[in-house]
């Protein structure tokens, strides 16, 4: 009986994230690899979203020209 139940605690605890420090540092890798890949492309999309349409047309007064006609 006892046995049975150190069995099952140490199958418990080869499971768990928190005793299996090899199984855990793979899956917080990958999390953390998964995050940045996420955030890149959710800048990359964002910065693609806001992007610079061209040039807007900008009445300019003509006494602000390079050679300013005045009346």
């Amino acid at each position: 009986m006892v046995n049975d139940i150190n069995e099952e605690i140490q199958e418990h605890k080869e499971k768990d994230l928190g005793f299996n420090w090899v199984l855990s540092s793979r899956f917080l890798f990958y999390v953390t690899l998964f995050c940045i890949i996420a955030f890149f492309f959710g800048t990359c999309l964002k910065l693609y979203d806001k992007s610079y349409s061209g040039q807007p047309d900008v009445e300019v007064p003509d006494n602000t020209l390079y050679t300013p006609k005045y009346k």
